[in-house]
């Protein structure tokens, strides 16, 4: 009974975080032209990776990441960005929760999950969207779909990131406990 009470709930704020982070994913700060916006949607799905860990967070993360492409993807043109920009780029968001047995595994999670999301973003935008590669960017003359994609894809991952640690910081004080599931312990 008690381990049904456990999956019960896991399952139950999963859909709220991803319903949470899916939201919150509309509110975007700033959105560039060819897809990729900061906004600190990724948030939720990485405080429900510290909590309850790496099975949960990358199920969470890959519904969370059918929904970004069936609600938001208005980028992806052919299956190979729907699969990379949508599928596989916000699933990765769960290997934030490899580290939530730790204590400030929050932080470390939300680091490697953007790191993670951004090489697929990275890897996509000089394959797939190499074509669109414009002659100059940030005043900057491209030469190369690599160091393109490494701009632009950086350019809002990196405020993405740092955002969610902030807010995370912010809320670490107050929520600390409850992020880390101190809550889940003994059930």
């Amino acid at each position: 009974m008690q381990k049904n009470k456990i999956t019960l709930r896991a399952l139950t704020e999963g859909a709220i975080f991803i319903a949470l982070a899916q939201v919150i994913s509309y509110l975007k700060l700033f959105e560039l032209p060819q897809g990729g916006s900061i906004t600190v949607g990724m948030l939720p799905i990485f405080i429900y990776c510290a909590r309850w860990g790496f099975g949960p967070g990358m199920l969470a993360s890959f519904v969370y990441s059918v929904l970004q492409l069936t609600l938001d993807g208005a980028y992806a043109w052919g299956w190979q960005s729907m699969l990379g920009d949508y599928i596989v780029a916000f699933t990765v968001l769960g290997l934030a929760g490899l580290f939530h047995a730790q204590k400030y595994g929050f932080f470390i999670g939300t680091a490697v999950g953007s790191l993670a999301r951004f090489l697929v973003h990275y890897v996509v935008g000089a394959t797939v969207w190499a074509e669109y590669m414009p002659e100059s960017f940030f005043g900057m003359t491209m030469h190369t779909p690599w160091f393109y994609s490494f701009l632009y894809n950086g350019s809002y991952m990196i405020i993405d990131m740092a955002l969610c640690l902030l807010i995370g910081l912010l809320l670490w004080k107050p929520l600390g406990k409850y992020i880390r599931g101190d809550d889940l312990i003994g059930g």
